[in-house]
């Protein structure tokens, strides 16, 4: 797999299904043997069970071959799992929402104890959407100190919106964002801000939820949109698109993968996989070669209308 496709690892969290520690090993096994050395985590992937799995994975391999990103702004606290969290099989832990120094610095101690690894090369800030104020002046300082320490590489911040990260951008030294379903086939948004002021002042851009979280994979009866049940809209233009895609050989996941990395701004996208298979697939994806008249006419306006 390329090197600009980076696993995460939310579904290794148990993300809309159960997934077996063997299965968790199992998936970042064929992502390490397809070549993928970018891991991204986060306390609020099935409660630390990502974390944990992905730490065990990568015990006692050389820690000079790969990176991993983790996440802030969620602490974990002993409670019964929650079920309204989107995660199965979940430990019984409860995420209290914390954007402070103090929190800052204990989440990630608590994750590098979760992961057993001795530092973390990048540390984003999660989801801060409804937590713009201490997120700006609590946890972006916090980071930046850490920054400053040598204590981690990179900050930066991790959204599923594009205005928010612009924000953080403009008014930070930020060195990366992690924008989630923002910049799809589906949902082109981070292009009208966020990823020309990104280039404008050199911030790394990944791209996850390439396949906003599922239907630009198989958009069939049931898929998802951005973690909720696709619309009737919504699937019949991602089957415009799949229809696009065929009549140039192509797979639709192939092109959603590849789509966001002919950007400029863009430095890697990001794919979750809770299996073996699926990292197989998407590594064949990602090596496809797509003709240049297939992105011609996923560029046309009526593309996906």
């Amino acid at each position: 797999m390329t090197g600009r496709v980076g696993l995460g690892t939310g579904p290794l969290g148990g993300l809309y299904e159960r997934v077996t520690d063997d299965q968790a090993h199992a998936t970042l096994a064929a992502a390490w043997d397809a070549g993928v050395r970018t891991f991204d985590t986060a306390p609020h992937y099935g409660a630390g069970l990502a974390e944990e799995r992905l730490g065990a994975f990568l015990a006692g391999r050389p820690r000079a071959e790969f990176t991993v990103s983790t996440k802030v702004g969620r602490l974990l606290v002993p409670g019964a799992a929650e079920a309204d969290a989107g995660f199965v099989g979940a430990p019984d832990r409860v995420r209290v929402r914390d954007y402070t120094a103090d929190g800052v610095r204990r989440s990630l101690a608590e994750s590098l104890e979760r992961t057993g690894l001795d530092a973390f090369d990048t540390v984003l800030i999660h989801d801060p959407d409804d937590h713009w104020e201490p997120a700006l002046r609590e946890a972006y300082p916090a980071l930046e100190r850490l920054r400053a320490e040598g204590t981690v590489r990179a900050i930066g911040v991790g959204m599923n919106q594009s205005e928010m990260l612009a924000r953080f951008v403009t008014e930070t030294d930020i060195d990366c964002v992690l924008v989630a379903g923002r910049y799809t086939l589906l949902d082109r948004g981070a292009d009208r801000e966020l990823l020309p002021r990104c280039r404008e002042r050199g911030v790394d851009v990944l791209v996850g939820g390439v396949f906003n979280s599922g239907v630009l994979a198989d958009p069939g009866p049931g898929a998802y949109y951005d973690y909720a049940p696709a619309s009737d809209d919504v699937l019949r233009r991602a089957r415009r698109l799949a229809d696009l895609c065929a009549a140039h050989g192509v797979p639709l996941p192939a092109a959603a993968i590849q789509f966001p990395l002919r950007h400029p701004a863009v430095t890697g996208v990001v794919l979750g996989a809770r299996s073996a298979d699926e990292v197989e697939r998407n590594a064949a994806h990602a090596a496809l070669t797509v003709p240049d008249a297939l992105w011609a006419d996923l560029d046309a306006p009526e593309a996906a209308g």
